[in-house]
């Protein structure tokens, strides 16, 4: 079994080594982490490309073992539409407008005729995670029905919000990139 210590490396990076890894074809692979985020975020790799996962919890850290059991799941671009939206907020904020804009934009998704596969949050827009932002139970609706909700990790930690994200999964660089930049058509808002 190959062992990765990614403990104290900042994000994407624990995901990195151990797509590396991965891609060499090896079939077991030990990831020391050191914080919830890393290990959410390389456990959904490790079931995205076939591996079972299995997590352990010690006082050096978080070990996620990863054994390869099957087939990779379906890369993110076979789907149609992806969005990254980089603000909470469409155009300017001239006194709450851009906030309307944004919750009048993410209310009509769950009415259209084709969803979204994945919508990612980053920068500011990380904040319509938040239990009190206008948005976030629209984006729990959206969830609901299947789409995909990351929450940039990195932005979270920036603005001090983890511990209070209240839709989606905390994630990463590499994740939100592949699952965007894959779909036949991305969104970029912000």
């Amino acid at each position: 079994m190959t062992e990765i210590d990614a403990r104290k490396l900042e994000c994407p990076k624990p995901v990195l080594l151990t797509k590396e890894e991965a891609d060499k074809g090896t079939a077991e692979i030990r990831v020391l982490v050191d914080n919830e985020t890393a290990a959410g975020n390389v456990t959904r790799f490790f079931e995205s490309r076939g591996y079972s996962a299995v997590r352990t919890d010690d006082a050096s850290g978080i070990s996620i073992c990863g054994v390869k059991s099957g087939p990779c799941s379906e890369p993110e671009k076979q789907a149609a539409l992806s969005i990254l939206l980089k603000t909470d907020k469409i155009g300017a904020d001239s006194d709450g407008l851009g906030e309307a804009l944004m919750k009048a934009y993410i209310g009509t998704l769950p009415k259209a005729d084709v969803l979204p596969s994945v919508i990612a949050l980053m920068n500011e827009g990380v904040k319509m995670s938040l239990p009190e932002h206008s948005v976030c139970g629209t984006l729990k609706e959206l969830e609901a029905k299947g789409v995909k909700i990351l929450v940039c990790g990195t932005c979270a930690k920036h603005f001090g919000i983890n511990e209070r994200v209240a839709v989606g999964a905390i994630s990463n660089m590499f994740e939100i990139s592949e699952a965007v930049f894959g779909a036949e058509k991305p969104v970029v808002l912000g």
